[in-house]
């Protein structure tokens, strides 16, 4: 499937998936008969959204439709949609096709920065692929000790052992936010080879992933808490905050500072 086509797919899923989380009461609407699958019918939100059934259908269905910006307003109030998820619905129909992805290049004063910071920090691309790291972050994550192929946030984190016992009982969890926040940059590039190559190892690599996945759940990124379990430094809880950098904006700095 070609790039535009597959982002169209995106487009219906994630439609479909909003849809079918939504119930009837949360929008003021009867039950009524019982229903054969969750969530609100199609022509339910259609005319929450006032639009046309067909259109709607066509839009779920992946086709190639191009909605306004009034009408991509007027289904995230139908459908109830975060901010996060509004703004997601707005970049999956604007849109063209991309370029295929190049992993980025990471300018040598932003490499020599993050080198000469004290705190743990690595920076990483729009696939999450690790690009640059300091020492304190490679003590924790061993990224140097990793092939090329597997400096990657996602496939650290779900595939490998050592990474999941990092974590501990909130690996779980942690993996979980990192999916949803991975969904919304994949959809944009849905069909590029680098990416599909990249979810066909998670699918391998982690039992739990296509469930996850198929909730078609969005996630924006945020600054938090993280506790780490460490073979040799033991237990460790860092506040974590990323930043994009202006070079290039496909790079985010990642900082972890004690908490």
């Amino acid at each position: 499937m070609q790039a535009s086509g597959a982002r169209q797919s995106e487009l219906g899923d994630f439609l479909r998936s909003r849809r079918e989380k939504l119930s009837p009461k949360a929008v003021g609407l009867p039950l009524g008969r019982r229903r054969r699958t969750p969530g609100l019918r199609r022509e339910e939100v259609a005319e929450l959204a006032g639009i046309g059934v067909d259109w709607y259908i066509r839009l779920e269905q992946g086709r190639s439709v191009s909605p306004s910006a009034m009408t991509v307003d007027a289904l995230a109030r139908a459908l109830k949609l975060s901010k996060t998820e509004h703004a997601h619905l707005r970049a999956l129909t604007e849109g063209g096709d991309r370029r295929p992805f190049v992993a980025e290049v990471v300018p040598d004063a932003v490499r020599r920065t993050v080198e000469n910071l004290n705190l743990p920090a690595y920076v990483t691309g729009r696939r999450w692929d690790v690009l640059a790291w300091n020492k304190p972050a490679d003590e924790i994550f061993a990224f140097s000790r990793l092939p090329e192929a597997d400096r990657n946030t996602l496939i650290s984190v779900l595939t490998k052992p050592a990474t999941r016992r990092l974590f501990g009982a909130g690996w779980a969890k942690e993996a979980q936010r990192m999916v949803a926040q991975f969904r919304a940059t994949h959809d944009l590039w849905a069909g590029d080879p680098a990416f599909r190559d990249l979810l066909a190892r998670l699918r391998a690599g982690c039992p739990e992933f296509e469930g996850w996945w198929g909730t078609h759940d969005i996630s924006g990124a945020a600054a938090g808490l993280k506790s780490l379990n460490h073979p040799k430094k033991g237990r460790l809880r860092f506040e974590h905050a990323s930043f994009q950098a202006n070079d290039d904006p496909g790079l985010k700095l990642v900082i972890y500072g004690p908490a």
